[in-house]
């Protein structure tokens, strides 16, 4: 592949202030954790379920302990006294509370056990819920192997009825038109819905619901079109919002391939308060890392709202702290699929040239990242001939440069569900650039006073600047001064800033200890 000349001294300097700017993060979380955590941990332990009104009884158990001040030592052991109280299965006990027979803190108040002997059992149950999530990793590992994947870039395509059958017929139909990775497009808005929905979901606006049940039928039906096209089928959701960790557990659970995961998104686009946001992605990365689940940053979105030619080195900036925070929760390079786009106005002279210096900067800061490449949307006019031109030149850029996933542009993309149509040209145009011009980015060289050498260094050199500044000021505090899409958040408000709660000093996860040290030994 052709190299740019890139300032290895910038580029240390970019990790320095990404460590620093991750460090002042640490600092402001130590100590907190939030009912979704909470939440997460118990449906770990195997808590499903909802009562008569619908309401998870993961929900109803943090609420309770919540209102009678018992969450500062974690839902862990209280669940613990809980089930040592009363000698049933957790099964038992969930179906018991669901139906209001048992009211938990009571069980919990109790208990006369010793804390050693409760975080023992604890520690027992959770060694043997978090067997399940290694196997799927291992199962996931060895069908791909039987099966193999697509060559990359991956060709990425989207699936959003509503309704989670129609949804498998899509998927279907996308793998046979040459799809590697189908993503499930989740119902508008879940992302600020305090709980996660329960069972199969045949309705859903511009999206269908990410459930634990829709994750079983898809992967299922992605299982079994893997064994007919001879391809394994990689399956994407969403693992953001208020139920950032919860999504990350259902989607071990479910052996999830990929999930839409990063450090800022919520608060820059959903106004989601900020330590919730900060605490939970550490938690939600963690369980992705566990599970060997890829995850997808948002680094696209700030060039839909912010000027991409200007704005170009805050896509920088915030890969490198995506990807110090993905690390500090113990991911894998392979796992930390940084996000950019193609997003430059098509009348800008010299525009792909200036779209191929960013792909081919990032491409080179992250060289184990399976780079995720967003198609051109923001200049999309409704000519199909230019929209289809346009598409074909981020493929282009795409294969020059080595990208890792690429989410393939379409023309009724906007309307969530594309047309069936649609979804097949893309993939044609996409398999035929890819055919075509496999080698290209092996047969060319970038000239060092080029315009493409000189934007990437530009844009390098500004991303070092911002980067500092940031670590000066600190994360939280740039965010509120919008350094990051044009988006300003006030650093104590946002949704959901009554999860946030402070840990006792007898707060017990057991499954925290326990993903780091088996990730540790791989």
């Amino acid at each position: 592949m052709a190299k740019l000349n890139i300032d290895s001294g910038i580029v240390a300097r970019c990790q320095q202030a990404a460590k620093t700017i991750a460090d002042g993060v640490d600092k402001e979380i130590a100590g907190l954790t939030t009912t979704s955590i909470e939440r997460t941990v118990l449906r770990l332990y195997g808590v499903t379920g909802v009562d008569n009104d619908d309401i998870p009884v993961a929900n109803i158990i943090v609420d309770q302990l919540k209102e009678k001040e018992l969450l500062a030592e974690g839902a862990a052991k209280n669940l613990g006294k809980a089930l040592l109280s009363s000698g049933l299965e957790i099964a038992e006990l969930t179906e018991a509370i669901a139906q209001g027979e048992i009211y938990l803190p009571q069980l919990v108040a109790e208990a006369d056990f010793s804390d050693r002997r409760i975080t023992d059992f604890l520690i027992k149950l959770a060694e043997k819920k978090s067997k399940e999530i290694n196997n799927n990793r291992k199962k996931r590992k060895n069908l791909q192997k039987e099966l193999g994947l697509g060559s990359q870039p991956w060709l990425y395509v989207i699936v959003a009825t509503g309704n989670i059958y129609e949804d498998v017929n899509q998927a279907r139909a996308a793998a046979r038109q040459g799809a590697d990775i189908v993503a499930v497009i989740r119902s508008t808005a879940q992302s600020l819905l305090d709980y996660v929905p329960h069972g199969p979901t045949t309705e859903g606006f511009g999206g269908t619901y990410a459930t634990q049940e829709n994750f079983r039928i898809m992967r299922e039906a992605l299982d079994d079109i893997g064994e007919e096209v001879g391809r394994y089928i990689q399956l994407v959701n969403y693992c953001s919002g208020l139920c950032m960790p919860e999504i990350a557990a259902m989607g071990a659970l479910e052996r999830l391939d990929m999930m839409l995961n990063d450090a800022m998104y919520g608060i820059l686009f959903r106004d989601i308060n900020m330590h919730r946001t900060m605490v939970d992605q550490h938690f939600s990365r963690l369980i992705n890392g566990y599970a060997g689940i890829i995850i997808n940053t948002g680094e696209d979105n700030y060039l839909t709202t912010a000027d991409s030619l200007a704005e170009a080195h805050t896509v920088i900036a915030s890969q490198f702290i995506n990807k110090e925070m993905a690390r500090r929760a113990g991911m894998e390079n392979e796992l930390i699929g940084l996000g950019h786009a193609f997003e430059i106005d098509p009348a800008q002279e010299n525009g792909f040239l200036l779209e191929l210096a960013q792909a081919q900067l990032i491409r080179q800061l992250f060289p184990q990242a399976p780079l995720k490449y967003m198609p051109p949307t923001k200049h999309m006019t409704g000519d199909i001939f230019k929209g289809y031109l346009l598409n074909g030149m981020f493929n282009l850029a795409s294969i020059i440069t080595g990208q890792g996933i690429q989410l393939l542009g379409m023309l009724t993309e906007a309307i969530h569900t594309p047309f069936v149509q649609d979804r097949a040209l893309s993939l044609e145009n996409a398999r035929y650039i890819f055919k075509n011009a496999n080698k290209l980015g092996a047969e060319i060289e970038f000239k060092d006073d080029g315009i493409i050498q000189e934007r990437a260094t530009k844009v390098l050199e500004e991303a070092g600047e911002m980067l500092e500044d940031i670590a000066e000021l600190g994360l939280l505090q740039a965010l509120a001064e919008g350094y990051f899409a044009n988006i300003k958040r006030p650093v104590t408000g946002g949704k959901g800033s009554d999860g946030v709660l402070e840990c006792g000093k007898n707060y017990f996860n057991p499954f925290t200890k326990i993903f780091r040290e088996e990730m540790l030994e791989r």
